[in-house]
Formats: C-alpha cells, structure tokens, sequence
C-alpha cells in the first residue's frame, strides 16, 4: 500500500537548520556529500540517496557519494530515462513510483533486485545551474507530498550551496598551494637546460602537488609524428614500457588547446588503450596539451586511482606547468641542438686543424679587419708562438720585424682588388744567414661577393733561391769555360809558330848564354801551350777556395 509520510512544519525547520548548518560548517564538499546521503534517508525516513555532480567535459552526471545501494546499482551505464534526465537538467524535480512494475523503466530488473519501488529525483542548483541531482529512493510504494518536494528542493538547493562553497573554498585552497607549486616548479625549471631533467621534474612536481596516482609526459616526434612517453612518475614501469609510443589525434587538442578530462576511463569511447589504464588501476584522466610555437608539441597527463571530477584549480595548475614545461622544454631542446652542433664543429674543426697542421707550409687566416684568426702549428712553430698569443693580432704587428713592405704585401691586394696575389721577402736569421720566404695570398668571399677573409701561404724557398743561384752561377762559368777554350784555340796558331821559330833560333845560336835564354823561352811557350790545351780540351770545372773569400776556378779535362 502506498504511504505518505508526513511531518510537520517544525520538524523541517529544525532539520533544514541542522542541514544548512551542518553544510555552511563543512568545507570540504566530498565530506558534505557524505554527510548529506547519509543524513536525509533517517530524516524522511526513505532506505537511500545518491549525489551525482556534473561533468561539464561529457556532460554528463558522474556519482559523487551514495549511501543504502550496492555497488552494482551504482555502476550502472545509465541513471534513469532520457525525459526524466531532461527533466532534471531542465531544473525540475521528477518524482516516479511504481517502478518495479513499470514495463517501460530502463534498468528494471536492477530496481527489482535493489528492491526499489520510488525515487524522487531532484536538481541539485547553484545561481540557477544545474550543478548535478540527488535522488531519494524507498524500497517501499511512497507518495511525495508537495511539502516534501518543496522542501526537498529547497534542501538539495542548500546542498547545491554548500557543494558549491566548499568547493570554492577548496578551489582557493588549492589554487594558493598550486601557485606555491607553479612557482616552485618555474624556479626549477630555470635551473638547468638538461632535457631529461626538466621532463623528471614536470611529471615529480604534477604528480606530488596533486596527490593523484601519477604523472607522464609525451611529446610528439618528429620523425613519426607520434607521442612518445618520455617521463613519467607514480607509474608502474610495465605500464610505462607498454605505453611508451601511441597514435593521438593531436588535430583536435592542436585546434582547441583545451585540456581534455576523463571521468570513467573503463566507458569512456575517446580511450584507444583503456585495457592498459584499467590494469594499472587508472579511474579518471586528465590530458593537458603542451603547446609550442602555434602547435602541440606534446601532452601532460594525470591519473587518478579514483573516479575524480578534475576542478578547474586542478585544470589551471596543470595547465600552467604544462605553459612553464614547453618553454624550459623548448630552451633545453634548444640547448641540446646547439650543444651538439658546437660539438660537430668542435670535431670539424679539430679535423681541419689536423689536415692543416699535417701540412709542411705556414698557413694562416686574416680576416677583412687585416686580424689573424687561425693559424697551424708549423706558423706557430716557426715565429715561436702560442695561438692564444697571436689570435686577433693585426697582420702588421705578426709581420713588424720582417722585411716586408705592406705597400706591396699580398694581404693587402688581395682585400684591395680580390685577387690571388704573389710575393717573396728575402729575411736574415737568427744566426744572419739570408733566408727567403715566398707569400702567396687568396681571397675568400662572403655572401654579398666581398672580401670576407684572405688565406696566407708562406714557403721557405730559401733551397731553391740557392739552387737557382748557383745554376746561374755554373751557366755563366760554364760559358766563360767554353770562352776561354775559344781563345786558347786561336792563342794556338800563332805560339806554335813563335815555338817552331824560337827551336830553329836556338838551333842556329852559338853563345851558351843566348842558348840558355832561348831554352827558358821554349819552355814558357810550352807552358802557354799545355794551358792552352788544357782550355780547349776543359769539359767542366771545380770551384775552389784561394785566398779569403776569393775562389779559383779548376778545370776538369775530358777522358
């Protein structure tokens, strides 16, 4: 038999008091809710209550406390008809009896097992939104009065107030530890340029400040354009080893850049690896975009062990780091590029310094200011100095004690005209012996075709200079040589005649002195003649050292 259970009006005053009072008291709006679907049933004497809260991500209603049904009950996929949840949303009370027996109520045989008969289902309001629904349930037929439902209404609407302060309240709570958080986790991030230490503490501060199951952070690659996991904190190793690479539609979070908040991983069709999340133990989920320059360039994720409706301080703090990580990643990525491209050209310019300094000529760099900036080991070597000493010196303080006239150098034509040029400087030593060095210079051009730097050769042509002199030397003796032979050839004509005349003379002299005059004679004009022979028949010389500095000159005769 249907009842209505009447009370009078002193009773709901003295009871919507203790509501309001025990809700204006009770800040924390997890404890209000509990304390609400517990309390009501003894007050209207009904066998159950539930709250269910809004999500404004699915909106949709998810279970925020309940007390009197069993677990079953309550994991149901839906909640009550389709008119009777636009009812709801719509901001009026629906009131339904009979249920059991009602052919056209969804879940029946559910109703039936719980053994309810009647529910009263009333929007929970806050400033005139719909901020979710409490349901009163009997296991018995029960007839709402209007009384009842008024007064109802007007304590769900309390509740909906002190949901909403306490939430409030605990939003401000939150939001003055999370900028505590943020600032904390901004001043790390500052810290250091390592990559992989700025993802460790993303995913070690997301995962402390919240007090939730865990943190993981995934950024796309470039090369596959997926997101890879790459930190990840409060998470089993086996699921971050099964979930390290996965496919996302990054278009949608790219075009939106709003965080997306999953209520019910296990029904929840936007999951593509919900077995995964499941066995690790994860109830609700929130995915933050990591922005960079106009794209996403990754995503920070926070699980939860228990189904959680992710406040807006929550959303706005996870936000904010996921704003601070993609700077501090961007910079330490920058870092790591640049880190790598100054060590290739470490390496390159290691190797071309080996290349140069295996080379056995001095070679050096000028820039368009006339300043050296670089120079092998064999330059170095010879002038007596370190690189450090000599970089950035001016050409003309390297060259000041040289004999070389910069009028003229090649350096300078070649900034002047931009073509290779061609010198060589005769220098002395150390010890005063003459040296001479050849310089040639070649230009190299920057982007706008001008002059940018100018490379220097220098040889010690010293060897060959001498060698050059020396066969200079040998051709002008050599044609003395042949010379000197012409004029013995024709010397002989005339002493072998003066020979020939001075024997016949001596023939014909009597006097022993004149005799003895004449032999001296003969025997200088053999003399001149064996020179003579001698110079016709010379096929080369040998220099020899005479008297100081002076050389004298030996003939070689042919075999």
């Amino acid at each position: 038999m249907e009842k209505e259970h009447k009370v009078n009006f002193r009773e709901y005053l003295t009871i919507f008091q203790q509501v309001t009072r025990m809700t204006s008291t009770i800040l924390d709006h997890q404890e209000v809710m509990d304390t609400v679907v517990r309390r009501l049933p003894e007050i209207l004497r009904l066998d159950a209550a539930t709250i269910r809260l809004l999500d404004t991500s699915t909106r949709t209603f998810v279970l925020g406390a309940a007390h009197g049904l069993s677990l079953e009950y309550l994991s149901r996929d839906s909640i009550d008809t389709e008119e009777t949840m636009a009812t709801i949303r719509a901001g009026l009370p629906v009131v339904g009896t009979h249920l059991d027996r009602d052919p056209a109520y969804c879940d029946r045989e559910l109703i039936r097992n719980e053994g309810i008969k009647s529910i009263l289902s009333l929007p929970i309001l806050f400033q005139g939104t719909n901020i979710g629904v409490m349901r009163l349930l009997s296991r018995q037929d029960r007839i709402f009065s209007d009384d009842e439902i008024s007064f109802s209404m007007a304590l769900a609407e309390q509740v909906g107030i002190a949901i909403s302060n306490a939430r409030l309240f605990t939003e401000m709570e939150n939001q003055i530890d999370f900028l505590k958080e943020v600032h904390a986790v901004t001043r790390l991030l500052n810290t250091t340029l390592d990559l992989d230490a700025v993802l460790r503490m993303i995913v070690e501060k997301v995962h402390l400040g919240m007090h939730h199951k865990g943190c993981a952070v995934r950024l796309v690659q470039a090369h596959s354009n997926r997101l890879e996991q790459v930190a990840a904190h409060g998470m089993s190793a086996q699921f971050i080893a099964e979930t390290g690479s996965r496919d996302m539609d990054l278009s949608r979070l790219s075009a939106s850049g709003e965080p997306l908040a999953i209520y019910d991983v296990a029904t929840d069709p936007r999951l593509h690896h919900r077995e995964l999340l499941l066995r690790e133990g994860v109830r609700s989920l929130l995915i933050v975009p990591i922005r960079g320059l106009n794209k996403v360039i990754g995503v920070l994720e926070v699980f939860t062990d228990m189904p959680h409706c992710f406040t807006s301080s929550e959303v706005s703090f996870v936000k904010t780091v996921a704003q601070a990580g993609s700077f501090a990643i961007r910079n330490a990525r920058t870092y790591r590029q640049i880190t790598l491209l100054f060590n290739q050209l470490e390496e390159n310019e290691r190797f071309l310094a080996d290349i140069l300094n295996c080379l056995r000529v001095q070679l050096l760099v000028v820039d368009s200011g006339k300043h050296l900036v670089m120079a092998n080991q064999v330059f170095l070597d010879h002038l007596r100095v370190s690189e450090e000493e000599i970089l950035g010196m001016e050409y003309e303080k390297v060259f000041h004690d040289a004999a070389i006239d910069m009028e003229n150098c090649p350096v300078e034509k070649v900034l002047t005209s931009g073509k290779a040029a061609y010198s060589v400087y005769r220098r002395c030593s150390a010890d005063g012996a003459e040296c001479w060095f050849e310089h040639s210079a070649t230009p190299m051009f920057g982007d706008d075709r001008r002059v940018e730097y100018v490379i220097e050769v220098i040889r010690d042509v010293t060897l060959r200079r001498r060698l050059e002199e020396e066969r200079l030397k040998r051709t002008r003796l050599q044609g003395m040589v042949e010379t000197a032979g012409g004029v013995a050839h024709e010397i002989n004509s005339p002493l072998f005649a003066a020979l020939g005349t001075a024997q016949l003379l001596r023939d014909d002299l009597e006097d022993d002195d004149q005799r003895r005059d004449m032999d001296i004679i003969i025997r200088n004009l053999e003399v001149i003649g064996e020179l003579t022979g001698k110079m016709i028949s010379a096929t080369g010389f040998e220099r020899r050292r005479y008297v100081g500095d002076r050389e004298m000159i030996d003939l070689r005769q042919g075999a």
